[in-house]
């Protein structure tokens, strides 16, 4: 070996000796962590959220500066942050123990604390770490020139990293470029000089230990549920990184990490950010309450509009503070805005309804209302809600203001199905894609707040951002998308969180493709789409005490004949108009055509259920309603639900021959052991009976 060589590689041993003997003496103090950021947004404030988690020095450069450094998320650019780090370094210069590590903010979590990150940086034995990603950016032309890794990603990548101070201001008072060059390259540069690379004895975190960029690595991380912690594991390295950069196109997955990552939600804990930054009212007065504008779109014919109408004004927020928007698109509903407007004007005296006549189409309207909420000085709150939403918890405006984000939907699902007004991914053409976690939120077995990227048909925005970040976006309106995707597309661009909360049950999602407005009453279809929206409206209010209170609410006129609620008035109502409005009465006579043979033994003036194509709907009826009952009464007896024959039988009350036929008619129950009484609607001195043979 020649001595030139033998004295180098003795220099170098103990140029890393000394470094790793200055670094085994670093603690927790001598770290100071350094960031840009122009303003607080969503993603600095999560930031933020981490570094206080874990004791972070931060330092932040920029703040209520306007930002210069270019369009970083399209192109090249970031200079401006070199030419913040190279003054404020200047301060730090001479400090010989000191290790600052710089990294963006808007796109950075911390997973784990100062500790951490000093222990593995000694480790690693060098004076400068930068983190590495598997993209040569922005000049592809100069990978060749990167020395050879056998593992790891080879190239460098800006956005977070480490060294002693000393060192790190040396290396930037270099920079003498403008603020909307590109920060990577000149990074980059230094590093591929051997003579620089050497001289700040710089290396690349090839292995994520310390930094993890997302770009071009999503699928070698995983979260790692530990005890009341989350990691993010780099499964590709068996490393557990400290900071997880969402660099590039990843932001998306950077917000799922976050939903866990490092405490925001564990197994043992739940979650451990929702009472973060909360507002309360408990002890304000109503005129003191925040204004909000309410609009509601009606854009497809969707049942049970009546009591969506009516959920509107049993909101638990004070009407003098509510301004209602509504947007019919649908000629059938004017009806029933008609009928909401004449019994509950006086509670919305400022509202605007714009109806179908106005020919506005759907994402105009919706951009209207927000318009004039950006317009209204005192609107404070803008909650967008869709008519195939049954908002059935009155509290929810109250819950959402409380929550204090920027854009936060209330969790609603059809009901036993998976389907929701969230996504919890988005595939690479922009749509929908299923998460992880997806089925376990809308279960209800992770409950918190959901950083998502596509929420619908039920939101509230703050005002104060609709006139600031998004103050000149377009919400709604693109060419050739729906305004649901434009509204969140422009809300991700923007570095808008948007929330949902599944913390409390807020209602439900109503299922409106089968919804046949052809119909004289086309709800009573219902129950099979949406059979919880069907009870609410049809089934008697008192049913449910059947079942524990039986002696008080079944009663027994004669043996094995049984009396118990069961309709609503307003079933009794809908049944009887419907087989009016059909009006094809049978004649009274033996001879019936309907039937098989051609022969009724028991002549009834009746429509049969499937005349109104209602026996489908019947049956299910007796399934859930009937069965149970009869199981009430014969202990240990399960029913088969089945019918020859369903059919709606007229009475004049006013006829003498009604107690003949009455005596005459027997109505088998459901369960074939026992006869419970028929129904009976009456209305405008006609009665219906219902029976099933």
């Amino acid at each position: 070996m020649s001595s030139c060589r033998l004295l180098c590689l003795l220099a170098l041993y103990f140029l890393q000796s000394s470094v790793s003997a200055e670094q085994r003496r670093l603690t927790a103090d001598k770290l100071l962590v350094i960031t840009a950021a122009t303003e607080e947004t969503d993603g600095f404030n999560r930031f933020m959220r981490t570094a206080r988690e874990f004791n972070y020095t931060v330092k932040v450069l920029g703040l209520g500066e306007e930002w210069k450094g270019g369009d970083v998320a399209r192109t090249v650019g970031g200079g401006q942050k070199v030419r913040w780090l190279k003054r404020e370094l200047l301060k730090h210069s001479e400090k010989k123990d000191l290790v600052v590590m710089f990294v963006d903010s808007y796109d950075v979590i911390f997973a784990s604390g100062p500790e951490e990150v000093l222990s593995k940086f000694s480790r690693l034995g060098h004076r400068v770490v930068f983190s590495a990603e598997g993209f040569c950016w922005p000049d592809q032309r100069l990978a060749p020139k990167y020395p050879e890794v056998h593992s790891g990603k080879r190239y460098l990548n800006s956005g977070g990293f480490i060294g002693f101070a000393s060192d790190l201001s040396t290396m930037v008072q270099q920079w003498k470029y403008k603020d909307n060059d590109d920060d990577q390259l000149f990074y980059t540069k230094i590093y591929l000089d051997k003579i620089q690379r050497t001289k700040f004895n710089i290396t690349l975190d090839h292995r994520a230990r310390i930094f993890q960029n997302l770009n071009g690595a999503i699928d070698e991380v995983v979260l790692k549920f530990e005890r009341a912690k989350v990691r993010a594991r780099n499964v590709a390295y068996d490393t557990l990184p400290v900071i997880i950069h969402g660099n590039g196109p990843t932001k998306l997955q950077l917000n799922y990490l976050g939903n866990y990552v490092p405490t925001a939600w564990t197994y043992e804990n739940g979650c451990g950010i929702c009472d973060d930054d909360l507002l309360f009212f408990n002890d304000v007065d109503d005129e003191e309450m925040p204004l909000v504008y309410v609009a509601v779109f009606i854009e497809h014919a969707t049942p049970f509009m009546e009591e969506f109408l009516d959920r509107l004004t049993t909101l638990n927020y004070p009407m003098t503070k509510i301004r209602l928007f509504i947007h019919n698109n649908v000629v059938y509903h004017e009806r029933h805005i008609h009928r909401f407007w004449e019994r509950h004007k006086a509670l919305f005296p400022d509202a605007t309804l714009v109806g179908p006549e106005e020919d506005l189409q759907e994402n105009k309207a919706r951009a209207m209302a927000v318009e004039a909420c950006k317009k209204d000085p005192e609107c404070a709150y803008y909650f967008s809600i869709d008519s195939d939403v049954a908002l059935t918890n009155p509290d929810t405006l109250r819950i959402l203001i409380e929550e204090n984000k920027s854009v936060i939907a209330p969790m609603l699902s059809k009901h036993g199905k998976l389907w929701s007004n969230f996504w919890g991914a988005l595939s690479p053409e922009g749509f929908y894609s299923r998460s992880e976690d997806y089925i376990e939120i809308v279960q209800g077995k992770r409950i918190g707040l959901w950083n998502v990227p596509y929420i619908t048909q039920a939101y509230l925005i703050k005002a104060s951002v609709l006139r600031s970040k998004l103050s000149k976006v377009s919400l709604y309106v693109a060419e050739g998308m729906d305004p649901d995707m434009v509204f969140c597309r422009s809300i991700r661009d923007q570095g808008v969180f948007m929330f949902v909360s599944n913390r409390d049950e807020f209602g439900r999602l109503v299922a409106s493709t089968n919804f046949n407005m052809s119909r004289l009453h086309p709800d009573m279809w219902q129950i099979f789409d949406n059979p919880v929206d069907w009870k609410e409206k049809y089934i008697h209010e008192n049913y449910s005490r059947i079942f524990e209170e039986q002696k008080v609410f079944v009663e027994q006129p004669c043996p094995d004949v049984y009396w118990f609620p069961a309709f609503s008035e307003k079933m009794c109502d809908h049944l009887v108009e419907t087989m009016e409005d059909n009006g094809e009465w049978s004649g009274g006579k033996h001879k019936d055509e309907r039937l098989a043979g051609g022969y009724e033994n028991v002549p009834t003036v009746d429509i049969h259920m499937n005349q109104i194509g209602f026996e489908k709907e019947w049956l299910k009826f007796l399934k859930e309603y009937i069965a149970p009952v009869t199981e009430k009464l014969y202990p240990g007896y399960y029913p088969k639900v089945r019918t020859l024959t369903t059919l709606t039988s007229r009475y004049n009350p006013a006829s003498s021959s009604l107690s003949l036929k009455l005596q005459t008619l027997e109505l088998g129950d459901v369960s074939g052991k026992a006869n419970i009484s028929s129904d009976v609607m009456c209305k405008d001195s006609r009665c219906l009976f219902l029976g099933d043979f």
